[in-house]
């Protein structure tokens, strides 16, 4: 495994909605890390530095891989798009599941792995800052578990088998590589340790969200414990979920359509979202980490438009299937609250008109897509800088999360089902796993969720066949659930085994 060097030149995520406000530390190279760690203020830099890379999932070192679009193509409801299929090939080989140890998405391995070590970091140093006492300590400790969690569930998830690591390595910088389960043993009991210690709150205060809270991590246990399928730990999986309902401290808004508005952006639904601001953004082509906001709305957005006064012109990927948009009955308040079906908005707007791309649907994410005025303030790119937070987890999964973690341990979970559906105006009774799974599928569309709940419910082989999908060529089968390793890391280290892809 490669070396990753530390670096403290961090922006901070550590962002409140109204203000948005940064800090932006620096480190003199010339200072031994030892001697770094001294005060209140540098050992707060390096909590900040954990959290940085979580921007960066967005667009950075070349790639476009924004974690929602690059996991919905994998599914079944998101097209590659684009202008053809050599237009961001990875994102295409990624849709037609042909990615290679050559071609594939690595800047995710390198972003993971950096918010690993920059956490690992914090945790080594917490003990020579003086005058920092010790509730801040473990608060800071907890927040770094979860954060090295947070990778590693995203490393697990798309390559299985990987380099596993919690103190930074030492000279020659190699590590062993784990299994799929071992590193899920591993990182599920970092997000238990970080609970133990008691210090999270459950919401965030004002002017601290972005940061970890109690209620995320116990969403990043269920995550994981769901895939895993790991039936020992289904009831504190569920008692976590409803700790945070029983907490009141968060509920569902009911304007769906509103929370994908920059208004929406830490709603009383948000439970955990990564930052953005196009307020004052520096990011740039020169500089795709730097502080600022992120290309996915452009990415996604309608090309070539005219006479579109809310949206934005953007370059056609992702793609939203004619399937998924007819899914939901005509009254559920996700079909065109989540979906913008451009045929139905030219209706109200006369002249309105766009130029297809490849893999044109007509049906556009509009949870994500650029809308007019989303980049304001920018100061650098005005591509590069969108505001649009990315939300990761919303109190609906909460609440279907504890539907079907009470299915599958034979208990009556049909009210916090109801809940989602009585917010959606759908119609549907059923409650098995199946219909929870399917409830799950119509609330999450262009969220980056549907591809893994195909994956764990055993349901991927039979709905992602190239039969059902307009351009696939490629059936998925089980050894496309791991991502080939990167062949740069395989040069790196000799001792790596490569998935069978």
């Amino acid at each position: 495994m490669k070396k990753i060097i530390i670096a403290l030149s961090a922006i901070a995520v550590l962002m409140s909605s109204c203000s948005k406000d940064f800090i932006n530390p620096r480190h003199n190279s010339s200072e031994p890390l030892d001697e770094y760690f001294t005060t209140p203020e540098r050992l707060f830099q390096s909590l900040v530095a954990a959290y940085d890379p979580l921007e960066w999932y967005d667009y950075a070192f070349g790639q476009y891989d924004n974690l929602h679009l690059i996991f919905d193509v994998m599914g079944d409801d998101v097209y590659a798009g684009g202008s053809n299929d050599g237009d961001q090939p990875l994102i295409v080989k990624t849709h037609y599941y042909t990615a290679t140890a050559t071609d594939v998405c690595n800047q995710f391995w390198t972003v993971n792995y950096s918010g690993i070590n920059r956490a690992a970091t914090l945790i080594k140093y917490i003990d020579k800052a003086e005058g920092v006492d010790e509730t801040t300590k473990k608060l800071y400790v907890a927040e770094a578990k979860v954060l090295m969690a947070y990778y590693y569930n995203m490393l697990w998830k798309l390559w299985g088998n990987i380099p596993y690591w919690e103190e930074l390595p030492e000279a020659p910088y190699f590590v062993p590589q784990l299994s799929h389960d071992e590193v899920y043993a591993k990182f599920i009991t970092l997000i238990e340790d970080a609970i133990a210690l008691n210090v999270l709150p459950m919401k965030a205060s004002g002017g601290s969200e972005g940061r970890v809270t109690k209620a995320m991590a116990y969403m990043l246990y269920a995550e994981a414990v769901m895939y895993q399928n790991d039936q020992s730990r289904y009831q504190t999986a569920l008692n976590y979920m409803k700790e945070i309902i029983t907490s009141k401290q968060y509920s569902l808004v009911a304007d769906f359509a509103g929370i994908w508005e920059e208004s929406g952006e830490w709603c009383p639904e948000s439970i955990w979202e990564i930052n953005y601001t196009s307020e004052g953004g520096v990011r740039d082509w020169g500089n795709s980490i730097a502080t600022g906001g992120q290309v996915n709305s452009i990415l996604t957005g309608i090309p070539a438009i005219k006479n579109v006064p809310d949206f934005h012109e953007g370059w056609g990927f992702g793609t939203i299937a004619k399937s998924a948009y007819d899914m939901y009955e005509d009254d559920d308040i996700r079909k065109d609250g989540g979906i913008l079906n451009f045929a139905k908005y030219a209706e109200s707007h006369p002249g309105a008109e766009y130029t297809p791309r490849w893999q044109d649907t007509g049906f556009w994410n509009l949870k994500y897509i650029a809308r007019e005025g989303g980049n304001h303030g920018y100061i650098a790119s005005d591509n590069l800088n969108y505001g649009n937070n990315e939300r990761i987890y919303r109190y609906a999964e909460t609440l279907l999360n504890a539907a079907e973690l009470s299915v599958l341990l034979g208990q009556d979970g049909s009210a916090y089902l109801q809940e989602v559906r009585d917010r959606a105006h759908c119609h549907d009774t059923g409650t098995s796993r199946e219909d929870i799974i399917q409830e799950r599928h119509k609330e999450f569309v262009g969220e980056g969720k549907r591809y893994w709940d195909l994956v764990r419910s055993g349901l991927a082989a039979t709905v992602l066949k190239a039969a059902n999908h307009e351009y696939r060529q490629n059936d998925w089968t089980e050894n496309k659930k791991y991502w080939p390793i990167p062949q740069g890391e395989l040069d790196k280290d000799p001792a790596l085994v490569q998935n069978n892809y």
